[in-house]
């Protein structure tokens, strides 16, 4: 999770200033500041419940999710008005929407590990307790430890999953916020992937 936002992070500065929060060092000081903190207050296995942690960790997830929209909305409004920025630039473009669409799958992977079942110091505690997501270990005991439990890998790898494929993947949702998580980032990729390729095949005519 750690190395997910800093990635976040990175992305975030590897952007065009155009399509960064102002001024530029304020989103990825401000994450690596809270992400240092939630590792001083929780430096092992995410398993301490105490509500400033999970306010933290909700507020750095924030922050990585509306500076990747500010990025998205700005990158967008340039696709339809025309901008200069990337008239002649296919591989730029395609750059920026791939370090956006990244970002957002982080993001949303990051959303995907911190509400189900209450979040990772929760999952920690009661494990099996009223999931939101069905993986296929917990269909298939029989083939891991009786101790498993999902991890921001396996979170991330749905939000892949439902980046790439636009549809339910083989990790099953089961209540119907984590239908409709699924339903916006799938949206959200679909037509930011649809923008950003159909302006690059332009430019490149």
């Amino acid at each position: 999770m750690a190395l997910a936002i800093l990635v976040a992070a990175f992305l975030h500065v590897a952007l065009p200033v155009k399509y960064r929060v102002t001024p530029s060092w304020v989103i990825p000081v401000v994450m690596l500041v809270l992400l240092a903190a939630l590792i001083i207050g929780d430096p092992g296995r995410i398993d301490r419940q105490k509500p400033w942690l999970r306010i933290t960790t909700g507020v750095v997830i924030a922050f990585i999710t509306v500076a990747n929209l500010f990025a998205a909305a700005r990158l967008v409004a340039d696709i339809l008005t025309n901008n200069k920025l990337f008239a002649n630039n296919a591989v730029g473009l395609l750059a920026a929407g791939g370090v956006i669409w990244a970002t957002n799958v982080i993001a949303f992977g990051l959303w995907f590990w911190d509400l189900d079942r209450g979040g990772a110091a929760a999952r920690a505690h009661r494990p099996h307790a009223n999931p939101a997501l069905v993986f296929p270990e917990m269909q298939h005991p029989d083939y891991v430890p009786t101790t498993w439990v999902p991890i921001f890998a396996d979170y991330l790898v749905l939000a892949f999953w439902t980046a790439t494929a636009f549809s339910p993947t083989d990790i099953s949702a089961v209540k119907r916020w984590a239908k409709l998580l699924m339903m916006m980032e799938a949206a959200a990729s679909l037509g930011l992937g649809a923008l950003v390729i159909a302006r690059a095949i332009n430019i490149l005519q």
